[in-house]
Order: C-alpha cells, then sequence, then structure tokens
C-alpha cells in the first residue's frame, strides 16, 4: 500500500539494519566518533549505552563498517537469547577461517586465541562488536572478561564492544563494566534530527519531502519521543493511514490517530511511550482513520 500509492522504489522506513537505511544524527555522529576513538587506541572495551529503540544494534553495524575501514579485522555477535555454551562456537563463525584451521582438533577458545595471535602477528586489530550483552550467559561474561582482561600479548590488539539497554546494563558483572574504557551514551533525536531523517529517507526512495509536512514531523518527534525505532515505525504506519484516507500528505492528526492504535489509552505503557502521557487526554477516535490503520493488522 505505502510504495504503490506514493511511489516509491522502496519502503522508506523499512525495519532493517542496512547502511542504506542508517541515518547519522548528532547522536549517533557522536558515538560513532568516539568508538572509533576506541579502536584507533586499542582500547580493550567500551559499552554502548540507551533505552530501547535507541539504535545501538544499528549504530554497532555502521560502527562495525568503519573499523573495517580503519584495517581491523570486525565481527559483530548479539547474545540475547543465546543459550549457555553456544556463544563461543557462534563467535568463531564469524572470523573467516580456514578450512583447516575450523576442523583443527583444538578446543574452540585455542581457536580464537590462533586467529588473535594471528591477527596481532599482522599488525591488525581485533574489533568484536557484542550486541546485547547485558542479555549473555554467564560463560559469554566469563570469556568476554578473559579477553579484556588478560595481559597476554595476543589479546593486546583486541577491542570488545558492547551494547547493552540503560535498564539492565547492571546484568553486566560489576568486574567487566569495571574494565570500560568508556561508556557512549547513545542518546535520542531532537526534533531536527526526526525532521531530517523523515524527509532523508522519504528522498532516498524517490517520493517527495513534503509527503510529511514540518509540523507532522514534529508530531511524529513529540509522540516517539525521538526515539528511532519508533520514528519509523510511527512514519510508515501514518503513511499506510494517510493512504487508505486518499490523503495528499500525512497530518498531525493522522499520526495522533495511529499512535492510539499502537499505545492505546487504556493500556499500561512501558518506559519508552511515557511520552505519550501528554497527549492522553481529549483525543476523538474517527471510525474511518482508525480503520485504515487496523487493516495492517488484519
Amino acid at each position: 500500500m505505502v510504495r504503490d500509492n506514493w511511489n516509491f522504489t522502496a519502503n522508506p522506513f523499512e525495519a532493517t539494519r542496512t547502511p542504506a537505511s542508517f541515518y547519522c544524527g548528532k547522536p549517533q555522529e557522536e558515538a560513532l566518533a568516539r568508538l572509533e576513538w576506541i579502536c584507533q587506541e586499542r582500547q580493550r572495551f567500551a559499552i554502548v549505552v540507551g533505552v530501547e529503540g535507541a539504535g545501538k544494534s544499528h549504530l554497532s553495524t555502521m560502527a562495525l563498517r568503519r573499523a573495517s575501514g580503519l584495517g581491523a579485522e570486525t565481527v559483530l555477535l548479539s547474545l540475547r537469547g543465546i543459550p549457555k555454551g553456544e556463544w563461543l562456537p557462534l563467535l568463531l563463525e564469524r572470523f573467516p577461517l580456514d578450512y583447516a584451521s575450523r576442523r583443527e582438533s583444538i578446543t574452540d577458545w585455542q581457536k580464537l586465541e590462533n586467529r588473535l595471535r594471528e591477527n596481532r602477528l599482522m599488525e591488525r586489530s581485533t574489533v568484536i562488536f557484542v550486541d546485547d550483552i547485558d542479555h549473555a550467559p554467564a560463560d559469554a561474561i566469563a570469556g568476554i572478561e578473559r579477553l579484556v582482561n588478560s595481559a597476554e600479548p595476543r589479546f593486546s590488539w583486541t577491542t570488545v564492544v558492547g551494547t547493552a539497554t540503560e535498564s539492565s546494563v547492571e546484568n553486566i558483572s560489576h568486574a567487566l563494566r569495571n574494565q570500560a574504557a568508556m561508556r557512549v551514551h547513545l542518546d535520542p533525536w531532537d526534533t531536527d534530527d526526526v525532521c531530517t531523517f523523515l524527509s532523508t529517507a522519504i528522498a532516498r526512495v524517490g517520493g517527495d519531502p513534503a509527503i510529511i509536512p514540518s509540523a507532522t514531523a514534529d508530531t511524529v518527534a513529540r509522540f516517539a519521543g525521538g526515539l528511532p525505532r519508533l520514528v519509523s515505525r510511527l512514519a510508515h504506519l501514518s503513511l499506510a493511514a494517510a493512504a487508505g484516507d486518499g490523503l495528499a500528505n500525512v497530518d498531525s492528526s493522522t499520526v495522533e490517530r495511529v499512535w492510539r492504535e499502537l499505545y492505546p489509552v487504556s493500556a499500561p505503557h512501558d518506559s519508552i511511550t511515557r511520552t505519550d502521557g501528554p497527549h492522553d487526554a481529549g483525543l476523538e477516535r474517527t471510525g474511518g482513520r482508525v480503520r485504515a490503520v487496523r487493516k495492517l493488522f488484519e
């Protein structure tokens, strides 16, 4: 519906973590600069912290590309939901080991040490991005602690960067948190960043940025609290609702109605929807436009 109605070449607000869909707002620019310094200075460990939906995982994929551009060998591993005992084999799968190295009759940890030693001898840094480190099993935390604490030369050119949610960063062991050379805070977008993101995303797929006027973009920023995940979700569904209503562009009232569908007033709100508070009273639901949004869920 969205692509056909607005003549887009692709979905402007796709829920993927591709470079094309990444918008480098002011918080992302600052975070990437700090992570680049971490990698260049070969610091052993850093943590990226932000609320749910702030874009930590997408930031990790872009930081990985930057570190690769600096000559490092980079890998990315998400630890959310990984059972105990499986993190190390999954990590090794992400290294470009040759067939003989993978089949060698040694432990997985020895294979990892050999790869890190090889990179060190080639004067090539190794940067391991660990997404959702606050949800890692205990054996993964113990292994990461060994990587960042060991004084052995084979580990000296290895950097580990973990991402964590503010509400659960305490799940990471105190010893590991204390090893962080820097805690990088990823803040939500401000209104200017949201407006620029929306217009840039629409222009990228051949649309007219005027489809979402600046006043509407302000409304999106206000309801989504500047969180990239919510901004994209709200913008996408608002485009669908406006298309269903036959509108020439997305107005603020459409955004508000879509928000009510996503987070009804009677439903309990979690922390990331706290920006909804001031807008709860006196909003009237109109049957036709709400139905246009409900079609997405049928």
